[in-house]
């Protein structure tokens, strides 16, 4: 080989000199910023599992909407939690709503939750490209309704943006509030009276809207909740018969009695 023709320095000045600049990407001001979704998590209560997040939905430092619905049914007994890119995430659950309607009418009996557990999985995996490329990331939580045990048992499972999933024991925060989440859940679950899993639904309501208040004022992508503006959480709750959906109504009568 040529010693003229080698090229001096490191693996970045070879790049240069070769012109490639896939290292160095350059945004438009002009550019987009994509929506992002947070917060959300899901607790064990005496009843079985609450599920909610807050509204709020932001492009960078904008506030693009507080009216988001970021909890979704996807059959009977089973809820999704979305955080972070709403189109993807969206998408995902109508795919998972599909595909378990199809299993359900052509089986004649339900997809176990296992299988329904690594379908989501499947699609984080699919969803690779968008993931490493920054744009279109979705880390969700799940919870569906264990029939393989007696009495059938909800169960909360949390996912990384890869596809990898693990069961919760008591508790899971996905989205930008989490952290605040997590830990308030966690003092609650060592040192509170009463603790997360022996709550009843009013208590677990009201503990649900405090632990959003918490993480708006450390977080402002989390919208919180806010009853003098009218604005709640989404909270659903799934107990081994199915499904439940707290209305904003329900949460007002519940914070009033604080």
């Amino acid at each position: 080989m040529n010693n003229a023709n080698l090229i001096a320095g490191d693996f970045l000045s070879l790049l240069a000199t070769q012109k490639v600049s896939a290292l160095k990407t350059e945004v438009s001001a002009s550019a987009p910023v994509q929506t992002q979704a947070t917060t959300v998590f899901a607790f064990h209560f005496s009843e079985g599992i609450l599920m909610a997040g807050d509204r709020r939905a932001t492009a960078g430092n904008v506030i693009v909407t507080d009216r988001v619905e970021k909890i979704m049914d996807i059959d009977a007994s089973s809820l999704l939690a979305i955080a972070g890119t709403p189109a993807t995430a969206f998408e995902m659950a109508r795919v998972l709503q599909t595909s378990f309607e199809y299993y359900r009418r052509s089986q004649l009996q339900p997809l176990s939750l296992p299988a329904k557990v690594r379908a989501l999985a499947r699609l984080l995996r699919d969803n690779l490209p968008m993931t490493m490329q920054g744009v279109g990331i979705v880390v969700p939580l799940f919870a569906g309704v264990d029939h393989t045990v007696s009495p059938a048992k909800p169960q909360i499972y949390f996912y990384d943006p890869l596809g990898a999933q693990f069961q919760a024991v008591g508790h899971a925060a996905s989205g930008s509030g989490s952290q605040t989440i997590r830990s308030v859940m966690s003092f609650q679950e060592h040192y509170g009276n009463p603790k997360p899993s022996e709550m009843n639904l009013a208590d677990a309501i009201r503990f649900a809207s405090r632990l959003l208040i918490t993480a708006s004022e450390f977080d402002s992508a989390t919208g919180g909740v806010n009853p003098a503006s009218e604005i709640y959480a989404t909270i659903k709750v799934l107990r081994s018969t199915g499904v439940e959906t707290i209305s904003d109504a329900q949460q007002k009568e519940f914070l009033q009695k604080l």
